[in-house]
């Protein structure tokens, strides 16, 4: 199901005075706002709300997040229920324009508010939009499409010989530092036998050897939810098993939108080698996982699941899923085709950081190809460490992922023209990410260590 949501971006300066102040602070409060369809200006519509809150004094800059209410001709408002820091206090700004048809303008652009803490009142303020940023405002308007992330997981085959599709999942418990990879296949083969489908689950305990098991194949029964072959399901929201001494049942909740890792366009038109998506860019797990009489009890893991879609493994490639913090998420993906014309070629990187709404760079094209070629990023695929670099406009980055072979588990691939490939997978690998920006020379943005908790893989031929 393909809709279309409602995307824009909004400044307003004011001031607040918290409860003890001497004077009021000057503010200044940037807005990313996104709905989940086009905004109803009839009726009333529920948003997204992420930003910044720049402070006079001592409160600095705060990262802000919630929610807007737009009914302006419904209720005759525009609510904001905003969560900030200041003076290392929780605070929560509470307030609406009450639209007028008498003064449409000043009450389009005047935001009186309230702000508690833990429910009590403890300031006010007031917030004004300039009509100097109209221009900008109306500008920022974007219609993208918003498909529903459970359609992601139908399968996209449509009976074409030399196919391959991939359903999995990768999470990290964080009671046990257990690393998890589910794996679902459909290979329909290149000489035009009958499709099926396999897989595999891998459990990385912290401290014992890495376990799995395979499962399959069997032959595609064509299911439309997602993957079921017997008692192996991948679906919206579940996860169930069994393969070998390893079984699993999980709950999926998905935190986070779609994550198109290559072009979007190219998950709808497959006329690249392969495109690779997350229904959502952040998920959390709970349910259990059962290895050799050992049951492992997750809870809120972290990880995602993702989609491949393709005419099989590249060349070489590498692979990362990394949880860098509460907001942050960083996958690549850097492959080498098969074709004939493109096999000798330098891997193509895909590159997507993404901060809430946020994601960088804004278009999956530009670190895999750059400017008219120049400026793409740049990886160095091998083991047990491996690379990518890479740089747009006044930010760049440098992720080096350590895959230990203690912790490196090696298996087999085979591709629907019957080729060979070996990839060697990491529930437990070491990242560090450095993300630094031009201030008249190179200064650190952002850094990240991850210790035996990234994801990530290797390919080789």
């Amino acid at each position: 199901m393909i809709a279309r949501e409602s995307r824009f971006r909004e400044t307003m300066f004011g001031t607040m005075r918290l409860e003890g102040d001497a004077r009021a602070r000057a503010i200044r409060l940037d807005l990313r706002v996104a709905t989940n369809r086009v905004l109803r200006p009839a009726g009333s519509t529920e948003a997204r709300v992420a930003g910044t809150m720049h402070m006079s004094g001592s409160a600095g800059r705060a990262p802000v997040d919630g929610s807007m209410e737009i009914s302006p001709l419904a209720r005759r408002r525009i609510r904001y229920r905003l969560s900030f820091v200041a003076d290392n206090r929780m605070l929560t700004l509470d307030g609406w324009k009450s639209v007028s048809v008498r003064h449409p303008f000043r009450s389009m652009t005047r935001l009186p508010f309230t702000l508690y803490e833990e429910g009590a009142r403890v300031g006010d303020g007031s917030l004004t939009f300039r009509m100097r940023d109209l221009v900008a405002f109306l500008g920022s308007f974007r219609l993208p499409r918003s498909e529903r992330d459970d359609a992601f997981m139908a399968p996209r085959w449509k009976g074409k010989p030399g196919r391959t599709e991939v359903w999995y999942t990768t999470l990290t418990d964080p009671h046990t530092g257990t690393g998890v990879w589910l794996h679902h296949e459909l290979v329909a083969p290149s000489d035009g036998s009958a499709a099926f489908g396999h897989g595999w689950a891998a459990v990385f305990p912290r401290a014992e050897p890495v376990q799995h098991a395979r499962f399959g194949p069997h032959e595609w029964p064509g299911t439309g939810e997602g993957f079921t072959l017997g008692p192996v399901t991948a679906v919206a929201g579940r996860l169930t098993g069994t393969a070998g001494d390893i079984r699993w049942d999980l709950t999926e909740r998905r935190a986070g939108t779609p994550l198109f890792t290559f072009p979007r366009w190219s998950w709808r038109l497959p006329l690249l080698p392969a495109s690779h998506i997350l229904p959502s860019a952040r998920s959390t797990y709970s349910g259990t996982v059962s290895y050799n009489g050992t049951t492992v009890n997750v809870t809120d893991a972290t990880g995602a699941s993702a989609r491949i879609y393709g005419h099989g493994n590249g060349q070489e490639w590498a692979w990362l899923h990394a949880d860098l913090d509460d907001k942050n998420v960083l996958e690549i993906v850097a492959a080498t085709s098969r074709k004939p014309l493109l096999r000798g070629l330098p891997p193509m990187v895909f590159l997507r950081l993404r901060n809430g709404d946020e994601t960088w760079p804004r278009r999956a094209e530009r670190s895999a190809v750059g400017w008219a070629g120049f400026g793409r990023f740049r990886a160095a695929i091998g083991l047990p460490s491996w690379s990518v670099t890479g740089r747009v406009g006044l930010r760049r980055i440098r992720a080096v992922v350590t895959q230990p072979p203690e912790r490196t588990l090696v298996l087999g691939y085979t591709d629907p023209d019957g080729s060979g490939a070996t990839c060697n997978n990491s529930e437990q690998a070491d990242v560090h990410v450095v993300v630094e920006r031009w201030w008249g020379s190179w200064r650190t943005e952002a850094e990240w260590r991850l210790a035996a908790a990234a994801h990530a893989e290797v390919g080789i031929r």
